[in-house]
């Protein structure tokens, strides 16, 4: 065990901590060599870890839902071998948040809110557990920056990309997400938004509870708009127009599961999702072929195999240049 990391870690959590011991702890997080010394000490003190009682309902709920789902997963020995790693993995992040959940219950910060940021590169997934429980999924291509605790107890998270949140419930606490359109509010609840720069929509999809939308710049709708389980919001960026529609939400949060579904997309969007998922970059060279549309699913083909079905069910050719996928009217 490096020493250094261990005198690190002490020297934050002890009552009366410094800004600066607090900072050099979370700077760990980010050294990757750091990595494996940091799990060590972390999961030794887990044994010693008390989650404080407004944590305990929302682990206890999300170890349920995750044991219950790994009963229903193992039926087949390729999915057992998969469920391994991804129990693994799960352990380790809830451990990991709850561990830091406890560790910011003691830091005692007297200065303004401190933001940490989190990214999700091209054609990969992540997610993580916030310091009060909160779980999140980031998609491919996100920046997420977020507060850990301040003087107010905020809860906030500023979203450039796609997450899916799992929120967990503090009375008299609201959790807000900030998009580049507008603010989310909620107090416990699970929901999607998203809300990539170069998109020009902004989407907000509930699942569970209930969520406040609030537009922060003019728009057709300048007041708060709340909605219900199974609806879902879209902001048009350039129309500046609202739209609250009712959706099938397990299709819009399927990228979580590393599987996507869409229906009667464009092949222009669908170039943009690609890109996403695959980490690749897609020139389509005909504009003509842009407003093909498409439905499908994606789960565990390769960027390849993807092409060849689409080539097989649109009037379409691709050739790779570079490393760049070109695709062209056939």
């Amino acid at each position: 065990m490096d020493n250094s990391i261990k005198d690190i870690i002490l020297k934050a959590k002890a009552p009366g901590a410094s800004m600066e011991q607090q900072d050099e702890f979370l700077s760990l997080f980010q050294q990757a060599d750091k990595e494996f010394a940091l799990k060590e000490f972390l999961f030794g003190d887990l044994v010693n870890t008390t989650v404080s009682e407004n944590r305990i309902p929302y682990f206890n709920d999300l170890f349920e839902k995750f044991w219950i789902r790994r009963k229903y997963e193992s039926k087949s020995d390729s999915t057992q071998k998969r469920w391994l790693v991804l129990t693994a993995q799960l352990a380790a992040i809830l451990i990991v948040g709850l561990l830091l959940g406890s560790y910011f219950d003691v830091f005692k910060k007297t200065a303004t809110t401190k933001y940490y940021t989190s990214i999700t590169p091209r054609g990969s997934v992540s997610q993580m557990i916030l310091p009060d429980g909160t779980q999140v999924f980031m998609n491919a291509g996100t920046q997420m920056k977020y507060s850990v605790d301040g003087q107010n107890n905020n809860r906030e998270v500023f979203l450039s990309g796609e997450a899916w949140f799992h929120v967990a419930k503090m009375d008299g606490i609201p959790f807000l997400v900030h998009t580049s359109m507008y603010d989310v509010r909620v107090t416990g609840t699970t929901f999607n938004v998203k809300a990539y720069p170069e998109d020009k929509d902004v989407i907000t999809t509930l699942e569970e509870g209930r969520v406040c939308v609030k537009p922060i710049e003019n728009s057709k709708q300048a007041t708060e708009i709340q909605l219900n389980p199974g609806e879902q919001l879209i902001y048009n960026k350039e129309l500046k127009d609202i739209h609250v529609q009712e959706v099938e939400t397990k299709w819009v949060t399927s990228w979580k599961e590393n599987k996507l579904v869409f229906i009667n997309m464009s092949l222009s969007d669908l170039a943009v999702l690609l890109e996403r998922r695959y980490g690749v970059e897609i020139e389509i060279s005909d504009k003509g072929i842009l407003d093909y549309h498409y439905d499908g699913t994606i789960k565990d083909e390769t960027i390849l195999q993807v092409l060849e079905i689409l080539k097989c069910t649109l009037p379409i050719k691709y050739h790779i240049i570079n490393q760049k996928i070109v695709i062209q009217k056939k």
